[in-house]
């Protein structure tokens, strides 16, 4: 699991959005000293907000601005990136080699390609719909960290 600082930004009751800046994996990134991206993020102050599952805590007892870490699984990076880029994309492909057999206008390719394209964007909308609450796939909390009173 990787783990990652944030801050809570916004309580729900069904979960929390916090406030991060991934830092975590560019410890160990091959490309680690040719890239900028912790740099950029880090004088931009770019971060990203996201929905973490409270996992065994309350959400009546978080505040907004607590510090917390979030713990998201490994597998969930690789096939959360599968869903999300490949899926649409596989869609597009196989309804372009499929149109282009029955129609040789461009047009009709064309119109095929976006369609297919939106429609595997809708179902990965779907799948995130449903699994909205799912502890397997979302990141959850780990802890708070304690402010120095």
């Amino acid at each position: 699991m990787i783990h990652e600082n944030a801050t809570i930004v916004a309580i729900q009751e069904s979960g929390l959005w916090v406030e991060t800046i991934q830092q975590s994996t560019c410890q160990t990134c091959v490309a680690q000293k040719g890239c900028g991206q912790r740099l950029i993020a880090k004088v931009t102050g770019n971060t990203t907000t996201i929905r973490v599952l409270p996992g065994l805590f309350d959400t009546g007892l978080m505040q907004v601005h607590d510090k917390v870490v979030i713990g998201v699984p490994e597998k969930v990076i690789v096939n959360g990136t599968l869903l999300a880029y490949f899926l649409p994309l596989m869609t597009m492909v196989l309804t372009v080699a499929l149109a282009s057999h029955l129609s040789n206008s461009d047009l009709i390719i064309a119109a095929a390609a976006i369609t297919s394209l939106c429609a595997g964007g809708l179902i990965v909308r779907l799948h995130s719909h449903l699994n909205q609450d799912n502890y397997e796939i979302h990141p959850i909390l780990l802890k708070r960290i304690p402010t120095n009173a």
